[in-house]
């Protein structure tokens, strides 16, 4: 159960230093503070699931909104804009680093604090989840002298994570190492990090043509967002660096179809592209309180038809007080694409995308659904978890089973066993305080 604050006896300075610490220890990745009319409810996400935590009353409303912008270095005079600003501090042996974001609503301004946690990337690549064949592909991967590797997914899916920890990897006294990033989230000793400032002109595209000037081995852009920074990325990279970025794309056929939106010449892509690893993250079965149940029909048919393998039961999550509706903690599923020759000649000569479809998806790379069904059957999450994040009609390997749209699934779901109902049903639960419980 999440400790309880008694707002009443406690000064704001310790309010807002108590919430973030119960924050913190939930493991909670955001804080949410919503306003309304005369409240503001605070929230956490934990396990990419928003948690309603307690309301702030009316008396303490305002205090509470200028407390937050003034340890975030914020102007709290300022509240018709947008606002961005920044802690690091530590709270009862906590040591915390957190960016803030502030936005005016029609009820007041809405602020969230997003909780930076590096212990992932500290640990190494071999900590984030990989299969075997995908973590020998990465590390074959950064390997090459030159081209361009590229982490995607949808934003909090770990590729800062990811991209970190290829930075260790590859943070050696005999290169020279230069990143840079919007913001710098993670220092790391003999890495040359820029911190970009478009206010004063100092932007991606302007960083990179200073850092080809200064004979760099290995560059790392925190994102591509725009065509001139891919332009430049693409450039760099054909003429002998190797280049690591994220790009906000669901898999590694839509990464090169945006790439190719990105006005950048085929040929050029076509030959600097090395690989992408494209990745979601999905929500850890509690141990606690793991229990198995009968495998449905169609999950037999959904596994059978992309892992090859015959299952007859699968584990849920049934909820528990040590976990939030049955999971605790999360797992990156992963889809890591070596791009071929045959891939560069498809790229440059242009071709549709069911063409390339084909080619990508044709050799060895494992599916984002096919990873997250090898998790499910290692019992490391649900079927449930990895239906939820990976669309079918969508995804690469699409299924014929003869029943394939959203109401079938839902429905064949729906006839499990009456265990699996029950776990359902906590997942489904009200918001309750009660819920609370990790």
């Amino acid at each position: 159960m999440l400790k309880q604050i008694d707002y009443t006896k406690l000064p704001i300075t310790e309010i807002v230093n108590e919430i973030i610490y119960v924050a913190a220890e939930a493991g909670a990745s955001d804080i949410h503070f919503d306003p309304s009319e005369k409240t503001i409810k605070v929230r956490f996400r934990i396990d990419g699931v928003l948690i309603d935590y307690m309301i702030i009353p009316e008396s303490i409303r305002k205090n509470l909104v200028a407390r937050l912008k003034i340890i975030s270095g914020m102007d709290i005079t300022e509240s018709r804009l947008p606002q961005d600003g920044a802690i690091k501090t530590t709270i009862k042996n906590i040591n915390l680093d957190m960016r803030v974001s502030s936005l005016p609503t029609n009820e007041g301004e809405k602020i969230v604090i997003r909780i930076l946690d590096y212990s992932s990337s500290l640990n190494g690549l071999e900590s984030l989840g990989f299969l075997p064949d995908n973590l020998k592909k990465i590390k074959e991967l950064i390997k090459e002298p030159n081209g361009i590797i590229l982490v995607t997914g949808a934003t909090g899916s770990g590729k800062s994570t990811t991209v970190y920890s290829l930075l260790q990897l590859l943070n050696t006294p005999k290169v020279n190492l230069v990143t840079v990033e919007d913001p710098v989230e993670m220092g790391i000793e003999g890495i040359n990090q820029i911190q970009v400032n478009s206010e004063i002109g100092l932007t991606f595209a302007n960083v990179l043509r200073s850092i080809l000037r200064q004979d760099p081995d290995i560059i790392m852009i925190g994102e591509i967002r725009d065509d001139e920074t891919a332009k430049i990325a693409v450039r760099a990279s054909i003429t002998g660096h190797l280049v690591l970025s994220t790009l906000h794309t669901n898999n590694a056929l839509n990464t090169i179809e945006r790439l190719r939106d990105m006005d950048v010449e085929t040929y050029l892509l076509a030959s600097s592209l090395n690989g992408i690893v494209s990745q979601k993250l999905a929500r850890r079965i509690c141990p606690h309180c793991m229990k198995k149940r009968p495998a449905i029909e169609y999950e037999k048919k959904l596994i059978k038809s992309n892992l090859g393998i015959d299952i007859n039961e699968l584990a849920y999550a049934q909820g528990c007080p040590d976990c939030v509706g049955g999971y605790k903690g999360r797992i990156a599923i992963h889809e890591v694409l070596v791009i071929s020759q045959e891939i560069r000649d498809a790229i440059a000569n242009g071709v549709s995308k069911e063409d390339l479809r084909k080619l990508v998806y044709q050799g060895d790379t494992t599916t984002l659904l096919q990873d997250g069904l090898k998790k499910v059957v290692q019992n490391i999450t649900t079927i449930e978890e990895i239906l939820r994040l990976v669309e079918l009609d969508d995804e690469s390997t699409k299924i014929v089973l003869g029943q394939s749209t959203d109401n079938k699934i839902v429905s064949n779901q729906n006839n499990s066993s009456s265990d699996n109902k029950s776990a359902s049903n906590q997942n489904d639960s009200s918001d309750d305080m009660e819920m609370l419980d990790i």
